[in-house]
């Protein structure tokens, strides 16, 4: 079947959730971060995901501005900034202004004038995924902001997956799923959705029982992608 719906994964896919560190690095106040801001980033964002996959499995559901904070704490203390005054403060706040992709607004606005519904289904609260699109000035770009606390469960538990269908009323194989998180983008192969990786940093397909139908380097690829599933 052709594709009518294109779903996108916010953190990672849509936003480089290593901007918030990168920012405070080059301020005056955060130059503790200079030297160190990039190892620092990639392990708030490991804790991140390991906390949503630990609270899913054990059932102890938090959202996910919470986890985020938890994860920023522990990356401070194992960095040895625990006690840099404002730092948290300022981290939290940039994480909700993240950079996005520069090639993202104009690829969602080809699909839009293909006539794609768009949407982000997202770990993300609510209110962190507005604040993050308008800041990105991506407002009107997509059909709905998708978010996990709906169900109350992180990805990639099927029923995060399962509020496409309920949203747009269409076909998991008329699905175009888009993540940079491999495990994402094979469990939503699993689910069904046509799934496309985007690979930025090279790394390898995830040994997991799914595999995505598409490797892609950024998301500039995708509305031609679009174009030859349809």
């Amino acid at each position: 079947m052709p594709i009518t719906t294109c779903i996108f994964d916010a953190y990672g896919t849509l936003f480089d959730v290593s901007a918030a560190a990168r920012r405070a690095a080059t301020e005056p106040d955060h130059a503790c971060l200079a030297g160190l801001w990039a190892e620092f980033a990639v392990t708030w964002r490991e804790k991140q995901l390991d906390y949503t996959w630990l609270r899913a499995i054990t059932g102890a559901h938090a959202d996910f501005r919470q986890v985020t904070g938890e994860a920023l704490d522990w990356a401070l203390e194992a960095h040895g900034l625990a006690g840099e005054a404002g730092l948290r403060a300022r981290l939290m706040a940039l994480y909700r202004d993240l950079d996005a992709y520069p090639e993202a607004p104009a690829m969602l606005g080809v699909l839009r004038r293909a006539g794609k519904a768009t949407a982000i289904l997202s770990n993300g609260s609510p209110g962190m995924l507005g604040d993050a699109v308008s800041a990105a000035g991506m407002d009107g770009l997509f059909d709905d902001l998708l978010s996990v606390e709906t169900v109350s469960i992180y990805k990639p538990h099927p029923s995060v997956y399962d509020l496409v269908g309920q949203r747009f009323g269409c076909d998991r194989s008329e699905v175009l799923f888009v993540s940079s998180n491999g495990w994402d983008a094979a469990a939503a192969a699993g689910y069904g959705f046509v799934t496309a990786w985007v690979d930025r940093n090279r790394a390898p397909v995830e040994r997991l029982p799914w595999r995505p139908a598409h490797v892609l380097h950024d998301l500039a690829e995708i509305p031609s992608l679009v174009e030859a599933l349809s």
